[in-house]
């Protein structure tokens, strides 16, 4: 196969269309049309099909681009790897994705071991929905996923869930707040303004059956995917929030809230998602040998 001719294609997919590909690539249209053509003539299948104005890839074209995202992702990775700082200990790319529904406090924790494997590295971390970070762990962008949930069976991609931890649930709502709840936990939830992780959140199922079996009708106020996001929202007092038992301290320090209880009947777990090639990476195994090592002891 001629690389620059996939290479060519990849581009204009990306890129949405010849012109704007061309103008990426400094050439001309007819240029890239033809070279686009002799990889087709290649493949023996057509990659784009016209709609009106516009090109769009075909069934054989999408399924092209899927590999020509590996290809050139792991070309990336190569010029990475050959360009490191000529110091005298080479700085190892570390690239984790931490799904936007876990707490930040938690993927440090989680992610702190990787500092300290006797190896300068550079963390390179994005946060995304789960969906999202796994794509980008099928295609190798990257090392690691964080979450609080392992990767369902539906997902087709060919990875490890690696168990991290587990924190039993805390309850908290700002100093006003608790002035208006009245009784023991939980039975003092009852009817009380609740600020709730969103409805793709493992905790959240947990949390709709604990209020069945205590028979307990909060008012939902706000539902947030974001944890940060719904700890801002009850430090100014417009619900009561749960939050992993271990951030216990840290949550009345940093957000003033006190806490209201704590229940075991609700757990969150913690997980690891890598693909298979990555398995030896030494920051991966760093994070899962800590984890091993009781991380969070709760």
């Amino acid at each position: 196969m001629n690389f620059k001719h996939l290479y060519y294609f990849w581009v204009t997919a990306r890129a949405g269309g010849i012109m704007r590909a061309g103008e990426q690539l400094h050439t001309t249209p007819q240029t890239l049309s033809g070279q686009i053509k002799l990889l087709e003539d290649w493949l023996g299948r057509a990659l784009f099909r016209k709609n009106g104005r516009q090109l769009e890839l075909t069934e054989h074209g999408r399924l092209a681009l899927g590999y020509a995202d590996q290809i050139f992702s792991l070309g990336q990775d190569l010029e990475t790897a050959l360009r490191q700082t000529r110091s005298t200990q080479k700085r190892l790319d570390f690239r984790v994705g931490v799904a936007d529904s876990l707490s930040k406090s938690i993927a440090y924790r989680l992610l702190e071991p990787a500092f300290a494997i006797g190896q300068p590295i550079k963390l390179l971390a994005s946060e995304g929905t789960f969906d999202e970070l796994l794509a980008a762990l099928a295609l190798h962008r990257l090392d690691l996923v964080i979450a609080d949930e392992p990767m369902p069976r539906r997902v087709s991609v060919k990875a490890f869930n690696h168990s991290l931890g587990r924190s039993a649930m805390s309850f908290f709502c700002a100093p006003g707040l608790k002035s208006r709840i009245h009784g023991h936990f939980p039975a003092c939830l009852d009817g009380m303004p609740m600020l709730v992780p969103g409805a793709s959140s493992s905790v959240r199922r947990q949390l709709e059956g604990w209020f069945a079996r205590h028979r307990l009708a909060p008012v939902v106020v706000g539902e947030f995917d974001d944890a940060a996001l719904m700890k801002a929202f009850g430090r100014e007092g417009q619900g009561v929030f749960m939050t992993p038992s271990v951030l216990d301290d840290e949550t009345c320090a940093q957000f003033g809230v006190v806490c209201m209880g704590r229940t075991d009947e609700l757990v969150e777990e913690f997980y690891a998602v890598s693909v298979e090639r990555r398995i030896t990476h030494p920051c991966v195994l760093a994070i899962t040998d800590a984890a091993r090592g009781q991380l969070f002891s709760v």
